[in-house]
């Protein structure tokens, strides 16, 4: 009898290790899937959300229902919003517009310079 116990109490032990086994497998399988499923978000959404965050009318429980987003995230987007809400107002912010008349005219400025200086070289025979 007590052979018995023995042999049953190891079959146990090896099931459980098989399913133990059987579940890792699962599980990563499951965290596979997951990756593919996540998506990105554009600037204009994470506003939208963080601006209905800011004003308070909703908590941001029902809020990430109404979006369809976890609410750790719109709180991390409402963070974000308050830490750069000084840029809008400040003097040296360049937006898109200022950034690309800035680079077009850089881009010009060494054609010339590169025009030049090829000129003065053919010149000076160096």
């Amino acid at each position: 009898m007590h052979i018995e116990r023995r042999i049953n109490h190891v079959d146990v032990n090896e099931e459980r290790r098989v399913r133990h086994v059987d579940f890792k497998k699962d599980r990563r399988t499951h965290h596979a899937d997951f990756k593919e499923e996540r998506r990105g978000y554009s600037a204009d959404f994470k506003a939208k959300v963080a601006l209905a965050a800011m004003k308070d009318d909703k908590t941001i429980a029902e809020l990430a229902m109404q979006f369809a987003v976890h609410p750790t995230q719109i709180s991390l987007w409402k963070q974000q919003l308050l830490n750069n809400l000084n840029r809008v107002f400040d003097n040296d912010y360049d937006n898109s517009e200022n950034k690309a008349k800035t680079a077009e005219s850089h881009h010009a400025k060494i054609g010339q310079l590169t025009a030049e200086n090829d000129f003065l070289t053919k010149v000076l025979g160096r």
